[in-house]
Parts: C-alpha cells; sequence; structure tokens
C-alpha cells in the first residue's frame, strides 16, 4: 500500500471510531429497543477484521475499546459487593472481536457483503453468551449476593436474540459506508477477492 493510501486508511479509521464512539454514548436511547442499544463500535470492529482482516481487525479493537473504556468503561458487582468501574475490559473484548471477524470465513468467503451480516451475528452471540456465563460464573464462584437472577427467556430473546437483531440493522447503513466511504476502496477489496478465489480449485459455486 503506498504513502497517500495508508494515511487515507489512516484519517478514515479515526473518523470512524470517534464518530461512532461519540454517537452510542451520546444517543443510547435513540439506538436501543428492549433494554438492549445496537453497538455502533462493536459492529465496526467486527466488520473490520471481516473485510480488512487481522492486523487492522486487531488494532482498531484495540484502540475503540480503549476509547470505550474512557467513555463508558464496564461496571461490576465487586467481591466486596459494591459496583466497580473497570479498566481494560473494553480493550480487550473488541480487541478479541477484531481478532474472531478476521478468522470468519477466512480467504474463500472473505469480502462478501451478504456473508458479512453472518460474521455480525455470528460474532455478536458469541460476545453475548460469553459474557453471560463470565457473569453467571463470577456470582457462583465468589457467591455474591443475589447471585445470577436472569432466567432463560431473558438471556436468550430478551437479550442475545433482541441485541444481534439490533446489531444486524447497524449494520446495514455501516457496510453502506464501507461499500462508498470505507477506509479501503471496495473495488480494491474485490481483486483481492477474486485473486484468492482464482487461486483455488473448483470454487464455482462461490460465484455469488
Amino acid at each position: 500500500m503506498d504513502r497517500r493510501k495508508l494515511i487515507r486508511k489512516i484519517v478514515v479509521y479515526a473518523v470512524y471510531i470517534l464518530l461512532l464512539s461519540s454517537l452510542q454514548v451520546s444517543y443510547p436511547n435513540r439506538l436501543g429497543f428492549g433494554g438492549q442499544t445496537a453497538d455502533l463500535a462493536f459492529v465496526f470492529v467486527v466488520l473490520t477484521g471481516y473485510f480488512n482482516g487481522f492486523t487492522d481487525g486487531a488494532v482498531v479493537g484495540l484502540i475503540m475499546g480503549l476509547v470505550r473504556d474512557c467513555l463508558a468503561p464496564i461496571a461490576i458487582v465487586g467481591l466486596d459487593g459494591n459496583v466497580h468501574i473497570t479498566a481494560g475490559i473494553g480493550m480487550l473484548v473488541l480487541f478479541l472481536t477484531g481478532v474472531l471477524s478476521s478468522a470468519f470465513f477466512t480467504k474463500r468467503m472473505h469480502k462478501n457483503i451478504p456473508f458479512a451480516f453472518v460474521s455480525i451475528a455470528f460474532c455478536t452471540l458469541v460476545y453475548k453468551l460469553g459474557g453471560h456465563f463470565l457473569a453467571y460464573s463470577w456470582t457462583v464462584i465468589f457467591r455474591l449476593a443475589g447471585g445470577y437472577d436472569l432466567g432463560f427467556y431473558e438471556i436468550v430473546v430478551r437479550s442475545c436474540l433482541l441485541q444481534t437483531l439490533l446489531n444486524l440493522i447497524a449494520g446495514i447503513p455501516l457496510i453502506l459506508l464501507w461499500r462508498f466511504a470505507g477506509p479501503v476502496s471496495m473495488s480494491e477489496q474485490k481483486r483481492t477477492a477474486d485473486d484468492v478465489i482464482k487461486s483455488n480449485e473448483d470454487t464455482s459455486w462461490l460465484q455469488i
């Protein structure tokens, strides 16, 4: 990648990171429904890893996570029963999200817009189910007062499935932004994907 393309890529990433993070914390009610909020930052990291690969996904995930930790850090119940503000969890979660999405449908299915939605849904479900599992384990292992009071319906329907639906809806405008004003030209991405497909035998079924 030449210098001008690299500079453009960095500038576009910076604009999206600041813009989406600001929208996320400024208008959570307008982005939410049923107690869940469309996670613009999360979806952007998923798309970064899916479309641009491991390095971009990991770096953007770390930076987006750092911004999230500064603007809206995660709060957990400590061993003393009080609520504590954490640091670094947002960075870890979004870093792992970028890494996971970069490994999703590697090579043959990368740069495929329909499968970008599958990647968003898959990563969201992993994130939500993993979060519930860790929260439940935390309360059980340390026997915190009150325990984990969410039932099957609240976890599966009102948390995981609703969050996935909201993230998929948020993915529509974000994918359009990638198409017309992304960090890397979609035409350049398609040429790269076509080269990968041509390098494999018997892949005519991938012509979507």
